[in-house]
């Protein structure tokens, strides 16, 4: 009997029933809809309540549609954790070496495993986002604080939310295949996205400034932004770079998956 080889498209279909049979995918998106739309209502609340009590300043600077998605900063745990257990639990079970025999070829099996992560990642993103955002703005709406989504920049702002989300998924994928370890994985993502910006605050100031704009979940989250500030990227720019972040640990994971033994 001669044992058939996956396709890509095969391969694919073959991570996506995988992805569905784990009960980690489920909760994942789960919590991420729960903390994102629960933080950003919660902090939208906050900020309306204290708003007799800010200065004209912080007034000038606000910005409803970042401040309406800022749970997704902490959305970025879960998705980010999804990323990472995607792969690594293959390695810490053996069930990639099983996943091998089916795809030898293990750029096409990572490259399978990336797609089905970015499009459900994607999906669960842009319901979180924009969920999140129409929640905050009726908030808002309490003090005529709020927007709608058909003012200018609101939807690239909301649909950018759904891409960064994406794009920490990807990355988390990355760092779970370059690390084949869970723990390990989830705390060099967190560490990267949480613990990296503190390091800008020890630089000269000017220095430090210029460096936080170009780390990772600063620039990532510039395209959450409606409006130009001096301590962020151009939203696009941002994301760009971010992109570029995410293009680099893919690629690095992509050699090592290849050049190690399970």
């Amino acid at each position: 009997m001669t044992l058939r080889r996956a396709g890509f498209a095969g391969a694919v279909a073959g991570e996506w029933i995988k992805i569905w049979t784990v009960r980690s995918t489920l909760w994942s998106m789960f919590a991420t809809v729960v903390v994102t739309v629960g933080l950003s209502s919660l902090l939208a609340l906050a900020y309306t309540l204290s708003y007799d009590r800010l200065g004209f300043r912080a007034r000038l600077a606000f910005d409803p549609v970042a401040y309406g998605l800022a749970g997704l900063n902490f959305g970025v745990i879960t998705l980010g954790v999804l990323g990472v257990l995607v792969v690594s639990t293959e390695f810490s079970s053996g069930l990639m070496r099983t996943s091998l025999s089916a795809v030898p070829r293990r750029s096409r099996l990572l490259a399978a495993k990336a797609v089905v992560l970015a499009v459900v990642a994607l999906a669960v993103g842009l319901i979180s986002s924009f969920a999140a955002f129409f929640a905050s703005q009726a908030v808002f709406s309490m003090r005529r604080l709020g927007v709608g989504i058909g003012d200018p920049e609101v939807l690239r702002a909301v649909t950018g939310g759904g891409l960064y989300l994406t794009l920490i998924a990807l990355i988390s994928l990355g760092a779970g295949a370059i690390v084949r370890h869970t723990a390990g994985a989830i705390t060099s993502v967190l560490g990267v996205l949480f613990v990296a910006p503190i390091f800008g605050v020890f630089l000269p100031e000017d220095w430090g400034r210029t460096v936080q704009k170009f780390l990772p979940p600063a620039a990532g989250s510039a395209i959450l932004t409606t409006r130009e500030t001096p301590v962020t990227l151009p939203p696009w720019q941002g994301f760009g770079v971010f992109a570029g972040y995410t293009a680099l640990v893919l690629v690095v994971a992509f050699v090592l998956f290849r050049r190690r033994d399970v």
